[in-house]
């Protein structure tokens, strides 16, 4: 097996390689989340423990845990999705570092994500794409113009299941947030942190009898383009595509 591209990352991202960080040698911390632009229209969730989901047993939710590729005709209520938001990405307490606490792992609790939703059937919301703003909870509106699910399904390869959801996850890396400590071994841990976030999501879903699952084969610039974002600060890291069963 010979793949040069690859050997050359494990490569250069062993610990070797790295340097002084960032926060070694005294440069400011990046901001916890993307700040918010004024003119775009917030939207308020429901507090995610005043949400009535179905209790399951952790044994029996692992059990179940699969690939959903064809989902009912059903929307999500707002709540459900401030479920499923707060328990991949939800933050518990940010400390005097600063730093968030979620209810996910991530190295150095850097938590480098961004969430964007394709919103197609969420009760209460317009179709189109949001951003979700992990430490307030809530929901700011980022592009609900007309074509956007078919942007999304060519991007995604014209996979369906991306978009006959009632909504489509996308995480987004902002690099610098994990690079300040680690330096090049920090786009080893965005990555694993990815299947993290993931997890949670396929293990949360059952509790609002939902399905997921995570799409990995898309057209990066086009996404990142969709997204407004430049693809190398930021970019899109990984997807998945929810709805009822």
């Amino acid at each position: 097996m010979k793949s040069v591209i690859g050997r050359e990352f494990m490569e250069k991202t062993k610990y070797q390689h790295m340097g002084p960080s960032d926060q070694n040698q005294g440069l400011p911390q990046p901001p916890l989340e993307k700040p918010v632009d004024p003119s775009r229209r917030l939207i308020d969730l429901p507090a995610p423990d005043g949400v009535t989901v179905r209790p399951i047993d952790l044994t029996e939710a692992i059990r179940r845990r699969v690939s959903l590729r064809r989902f009912a005709d059903q929307p999500l209520t707002l709540g459900e999705l401030s479920y499923l938001l707060w328990a991949t990405q939800g933050v518990k307490q940010v400390t005097i570092r600063p730093a968030t606490l979620r209810t996910v792992p991530s190295a150095g609790a850097r938590h480098p994500f961004e969430t964007y939703l394709l919103v197609n059937q969420v009760e209460g919301l317009k179709p189109g794409l949001y951003r979700y703003l992990a430490i307030a909870h809530k929901l700011v509106e980022h592009n609900l113009g007309e074509g956007i699910a078919e942007r999304v399904l060519e991007a995604t390869l014209n996979q369906r299941f991306a978009v006959d959801g009632a909504v489509t996850f996308i995480w987004s890396a902002v690099a610098y947030r994990s690079y300040w400590r680690y330096h090049e071994r920090s786009y080893r841990y965005m990555h694993l942190d990815a299947g993290h976030v993931a997890e949670n999501l396929y293990l949360a879903v059952q509790a609002v009898d939902a399905g997921c699952c995570v799409i990995g084969a898309y057209d990066d610039d086009a996404l990142n383009a969709l997204l407004g974002l430049d693809g190398e600060d930021e970019f899109v890291i990984y997807l998945a595509g929810v709805g009822k069963r």
